[in-house]
């Protein structure tokens, strides 16, 4: 049985410019790639980041695409690694490079090359502060350790059995999603002359505050006794439902000079303006908190529950309600006021909210469930990876 890990094993390191051929990519831009892309594209062409396209073939010059297995270097803005093994290209500001030694399996230079993206960022910042950038030399110049082939091929095997274990828990988590989001639907949907249900406007179950301005000076404080809440603590949250934890705190002082009042336990919150409505994002408080003027808040009233007002408002569209009519997309108070809500007695939606509580936990909580152990698994996957591939170099 191989070693836990191989620090211990010396192997001779080679350039990775060494092992194969880099590709250039293709002349494209991110509106041409929107505008060439199809449904029945046959050529994936990557960009920065997560973005890519569907492009059909004879769209795209023929000695630009690559039809081999490769390693795709995203080398803009959010540095990453890609394996690919359809045919693709990417664009002419990427590189790839498609490794063609006997001795050397491509798949575990691809699995190395993860363990470096940590220094490789760290160097794209130091580069260019708007950006991050790296260079083609970044990455030519790195030397890859290169055991035995039957080691390598080894390795790959244990970690390509962490990541199709990963991936199979995503496939159940996005099925239970579509389940939780089919019940929520169909616990929320009441004939509008049903008995025992009344059609009220949000308005008339829940207070519709925005937040308030927050001076530059007062932001990034760990001190005083109120969280202030801004969209960027929402997005941190992944698709958990409770905002617990804020970057930004303010003392009762700073809170009366700046006239914020405190909102309680229970609130609904989402983002008002801006391309972060897009994101659909709505959060529950669940202590008295503050936030900023980027963020809209439903405070309920008596007649509805905070939890069954959450779940409601998980069914509302965000963009469907904004105005963007203007530069910028924004939800008016006015708006939001007039969404209609099915309010059954209080006992019903004590009865509803606790049945959607517990999908919503199984999905979303990154503390239980699947969310919690998806991110278990890749922990692991990320320990053995980095023991694997950890190898001293052969002396001069």
């Amino acid at each position: 049985m191989m070693s836990l890990s191989a620090a211990d094993m010396p192997v001779n390191h080679r350039r990775l410019a060494d092992l194969g051929i880099r590709n250039r990519g293709t002349q494209i831009t991110a509106a041409q790639m929107k505008e060439m892309a199809a449904a029945d594209g046959d050529i994936m062409v990557f960009a920065a980041g997560a973005t890519f396209a569907l492009i059909p073939e004879h769209d795209l010059p023929a000695e630009d695409i690559v039809r081999v297995p490769s390693i795709i270097v995203k080398s803009r803005g959010h540095i990453s690694f890609d394996y690919f093994e359809n045919p693709f290209t990417h664009k002419s500001e990427l590189w790839s490079y498609s490794i063609d030694q006997p001795d050397v399996n491509q798949k575990f230079v691809f699995y190395w090359l993860l363990t470096k993206l940590p220094q490789l960022t760290e160097r794209a910042k130091s580069t260019s502060v708007k950006l991050p950038q790296l260079s083609v030399k970044d990455t030519d110049e790195l030397l890859v350790p290169l055991p035995p082939k039957i080691i390598q091929d080894e390795i790959v095997r244990i970690l390509d059995a962490f990541t199709e274990l990963e991936a199979k828990l995503e496939a159940e988590l996005e099925a239970r999603r579509k389940q939780y989001e089919h019940y929520r639907n169909q616990l929320l949907t009441f004939a509008p002359d049903q008995g025992g249900v009344r059609w009220l406007t949000l308005a008339e179950v829940a207070s519709v505050k925005s937040g308030w301005g927050f001076p530059e000076k007062y932001q990034g404080s760990s001190q005083g006794a109120i969280p202030f809440f801004k969209v960027s603590d929402m997005n941190t949250l992944g698709n958990a439902r409770d905002l617990k934890f804020s970057r930004n705190w303010v003392s009762d002082e700073v809170a009366k000079a700046l006239g914020v009042k405190v909102v309680p336990a229970g609130t609904v919150v989402f983002p008002k303006i801006g391309a972060a409505v897009a994101t659909n994002k709505k959060r529950l408080i669940v202590r008295d908190s503050a936030f900023d003027n980027n963020v809209m808040a439903l405070i309920p009233r008596s007649n509805v529950l905070s939890t069954y007002l959450f779940h409601f408002v998980q069914t509302v569209n965000l963009s469907d309600i904004a105005n963007d009519s203007g530069a910028v997309p924004s939800i008016r108070k006015s708006d939001m006021e007039m969404v209609a809500i099915p309010v059954p007695d209080l006992e019903e939606q004590e009865r509803i909210a606790a049945i959607l509580d517990q999908f919503d936990a199984l999905v979303n909580d990154i503390s239980i469930g699947l969310p919690a152990e998806i991110a278990a698994r890749r922990k692991q996957y990320e320990y053995y990876r980095n023991q694997l591939l950890s190898f001293d170099e052969v002396p001069a």
